[in-house]
């Protein structure tokens, strides 16, 4: 999130939204993740290299050990040494099958979760609306909605039709405990008319998150710990701001919902220690 500086005056409004600390914190935490998975495909790929070359040398120990009988009419069983040969050729498989079973847990769980998050949101807030969009980005479920199901304009007061919309999207919320909840505020880029209350779009943006948040905790029973409020005024458009069509589409509220980052970071911490050691 980028850095501003607001009036003193406003400070106190935003110390109820996210931190710049944390939510920077769970940006870098989410990239570190990424990390790991990319280096964990890595090792990945490298295993499953190895594994066909012990396949090619399991392959030549039994054409040599079949050569072997068919030219000594005395032999009639594998040699000793071949045969311990191909014993340890499939162990060492075993072991390669066992280390590529762990690391593809481990790159698969949290695109299933997600797969299955994602099911379960469109048949629940209707991905039908157009003006609801539900998507997948690097594994985490976003769910846009735009601001004229929200708000009336340069409003920061939840509609009667906004709650009906976030009355399914709390549904999904509460039947996942363990997956956090980020409302982003979103704004265009035309400047807010300050009321003597808010003072610009970053203003607005966090005042709409903390509106949808206190809908989702006061009457939807959503647990407020599992939600984090967040304002990112016009600076991460969907489009550019260019006519009014897509300013529009600009202006929105986006639910990120995710699992929480330090349950996948550690089980990919504790696989990548097994395969170093």
């Amino acid at each position: 999130m980028k850095k501003i500086v607001l009036a003193l005056s406003v400070l106190a409004l935003l110390t109820s939204c996210v931190s710049k600390k944390k939510y920077s914190a769970l940006e870098a935490k989410n990239k570190e993740t990424q990390d790991l998975l990319n280096t964990a495909t890595v090792k990945l790929n490298s295993c499953l290299e190895e594994r066909a070359g012990l396949a090619a040398t399991v392959e030549g120990l039994k054409e040599k050990n079949q050569l072997l009988i068919n030219t000594s009419k005395d032999m009639t069983v594998l040699t000793t040494k071949g045969a311990e040969n191909i014993e340890k050729a499939l162990e060492s498989i075993k072991e390669k099958d066992l280390k590529i079973s762990r690391m593809q847990d481990a790159l698969t769980k949290k695109d299933s979760v997600t797969l299955a998050l994602v099911t379960s949101l469109k048949s629940s807030v209707g991905i039908s609306d157009p003006d609801i969009e539900i998507n997948v980005e690097k594994g985490v479920v976003f769910i846009s909605i735009a601001d004229k199901l929200l708000f009336k304009s340069g409003s920061y007061d939840v509609t009667d039709k906004a709650k009906a919309v976030l009355a399914k999207v709390a549904k999904v919320v509460n039947d996942k405990p363990d997956f956090e909840c980020m409302v982003e505020g979103h704004t265009d880029n035309v400047p807010y008319r300050s009321n003597g209350v808010l003072l610009d779009n970053w203003d607005l943006s966090v005042k709409r998150s903390t509106s949808i948040i206190r809908v989702l905790t006061n009457d939807l029973g959503v647990k407020p710990a599992q939600l984090i409020a967040a304002g990112r005024s016009s600076y991460v458009p969907l489009f550019e701001n260019d006519s009014p069509e897509n300013k529009a589409k600009n202006r929105r509220t986006r639910i990120v919902v995710m699992p929480k980052i330090d349950q996948f970071y550690d089980m990919i911490e504790k696989e990548m220690k097994k395969q170093q050691q």
